[in-house]
């Protein structure tokens, strides 16, 4: 190799090196900044919070003893929308869980919004769910315009609750859903 070429060579090499030192030196001051950031996010304490309990004046009470002062009622009911207000199904399920404890197991839209009066089907002989739902609504078990009584077993409930246009005038009802 002529002497003229070793230089080129130990010229390109001496470039490379030093391109290769830049980068290094690039990324170490890199990696000492990342280093100073994250050890001042750490080191920074922020507001003081300060947490407090209220205190109760009652002991806490188990659920189980809830439960036996005030059990669900074990009725299977359905509510269908058939007035067409949005989310009344389910409103008019809280009320039936909160406040009666009788828990919903479907709500859905009825076969079509035009239902002039509420009505409250009994889907079997379990006549103790017509009852606590009329009781519910503030309704007599014995309005016939209301209450039916249409055996359909293969619904798997015992109550069907069709909610009419007429909601409004179920004050209990209508109170606890219009909040």
């Amino acid at each position: 190799m002529s002497p003229k070429k070793a230089r080129q060579k130990r010229k390109k090499q001496n470039q490379q090196h030093t391109t290769l030192n830049v980068a290094i030196g690039i990324v170490g001051v890199l990696l000492l900044g990342f280093i100073y950031s994250f050890s001042q996010n750490n080191a920074y304490s922020g507001v003081p919070i300060e947490v407090t309990f209220p205190k109760q004046e009652t002991p806490r009470e188990l659920a189980a003893n809830i439960y036996k002062k005030n059990p669900i009622h074990k009725i299977k009911v359905e509510i269908l929308n058939g007035c067409g207000i949005k989310g009344i199904a389910a409103k008019t399920a809280d009320f039936l869980l909160l406040e009666h404890q009788v828990d919903v197991v479907k709500t859905a839209n009825a076969s079509n919004h035009n239902y002039h009066k509420t009505q409250i089907i009994g889907r079997n002989e379990k006549v103790e769910g017509i009852a606590l739902i009329s009781e519910s609504f503030g309704v007599s078990i014995s309005d016939k315009d209301i209450i039916s009584h249409v055996p359909d077993e293969s619904l798997d409930v015992d109550v069907t609750i069709i909610i009419g246009k007429d909601i409004e005038t179920y004050s209990k009802v209508f109170n606890y859903i219009s909040k």
